[in-house]
């Protein structure tokens, strides 16, 4: 098959001709009809995820048709059109039954502890506890979309959270997961602040549903400015960078009893920030959560926020290129030149 092959980090990524994946005895092979290109792709290229050995082939926001199934796969068919969430749970611990899939012990994270989608094909293992049937109604493209961006967005926001109509939400940082948290916040009938240095991305934002926007390079007191539009503080705030002053300027702008939500990967000098807990944390007594991924079985809730309209999917997805140009894109994250959603399409018109 052909695939996309990281050898070494920070270097153009070599296209070339690799031996087909095995199918896994509890998975399946899936044929790649459309694969994004993430930010975590970026890290991994970068050279700053330790779970990467070289040659590694990145991708893990996957779209494509089931070409075959191993002989221990009993609820998946070649022929499915499918995709997976990226932290896939082994199905059968005591963590997974609960279904909470995504901080299995035993997990497999496509593109990462494994080969990923930069293919032609991928090997899907734990097929029967993580891989998703597509409904009629949603696209490969649109699967791709909804990558790890989406459905991380959408459990912070919706599971993690708990965001209720009429509250306000706050997001920090307007790349895929920023802009997917947006979407999802209006969808839900909250009142979305969007906050980046980029007016692109802000013009994007408010395309998706904010109701107001921030470019915190010019904004002095993006915190304040924050709780001076929403009436006394967010009710819900997003990091969606992993920066610490983005981390501080989330857990500031809350109201009391606010729930900050990480899901911006924080690495390097940014993982253990320091935290105001006594003027954040104590005094208005905020709850601080991560999340990181969604399970299969939450994917319906998704989808059924597609089917009905309330999300729109194509308005995030800016940027169609082939397997050879993913390289470009990643040089493109380097200064934050990105903006939306960068799709690998193999051949497919916007509307398969």
């Amino acid at each position: 098959m052909k695939a996309a092959l990281l050898e070494a980090f920070e270097s153009p990524l070599n296209v070339t001709t690799v031996a087909d994946p095995a199918v896994p005895e509890d998975g399946v092979m899936v044929r790649v009809r459309a694969c994004g290109v993430c930010r975590s792709d970026w890290h991994g290229w970068k050279g700053t995820n330790p779970l990467i050995e070289r040659p590694h082939v990145p991708g893990h926001e996957f779209a494509g048709d089931v070409v075959a199934v191993g002989p221990r796969c009993q609820q998946i068919k070649v022929g499915d059109r499918v995709t997976a969430p990226v932290i896939m749970g082994c199905g059968q611990c005591h963590t997974c039954r609960g279904g909470d899939l995504t901080i299995c012990d035993r997990q497999h994270v496509i593109g990462f502890t494994g080969w990923g989608a930069f293919a032609e094909l991928v090997a899907v293992p734990f097929a029967d506890a993580n891989v998703v049937v597509l409904p009629p109604t949603v696209s490969y493209e649109v699967a791709a979309a909804l990558g790890c961006r989406t459905t991380t967005a959408f459990a912070a926001v919706v599971d993690r959270a708990q965001i209720r109509a009429g509250e306000t939400l706050a997001v920090h940082g307007c790349g895929g997961v920023g802009l997917s948290a947006v979407l999802i916040g209006a969808a839900v009938g909250a009142t979305v602040i969007a906050v980046d240095v980029v007016d692109d991305k802000l013009a994007l934002a408010k395309d998706a549903g904010a109701t107001h926007v921030i470019n915190a390079s010019t904004e002095k007191n993006v915190a304040e400015k924050i709780i001076e539009l929403s009436g006394g503080g967010a009710n819900v705030s997003i990091e969606a960078l992993g920066i610490t002053e983005t981390f501080h300027n989330s857990l500031r702008c809350l109201a009391r009893l606010g729930r900050h939500v990480q899901i911006g990967q924080p690495l390097d000098e940014h993982a253990n920030p320091s935290i105001p807990l006594l003027e954040t944390i104590y005094y208005k007594q905020l709850s601080l959560m991560g999340s990181r991924g969604l399970s299969a079985h939450r994917f319906t809730a998704l989808f059924e926020l597609i089917s009905s309209g309330r999300i729109d999917m194509m308005r995030l997805i800016k940027n169609r290129i082939s397997l050879e140009q993913a390289s470009d894109v990643f040089y493109q994250m380097n200064t934050h030149e990105d903006i939306g959603m960068t799709l690998i399409n193999r051949g497919l018109s916007s509307a398969a």
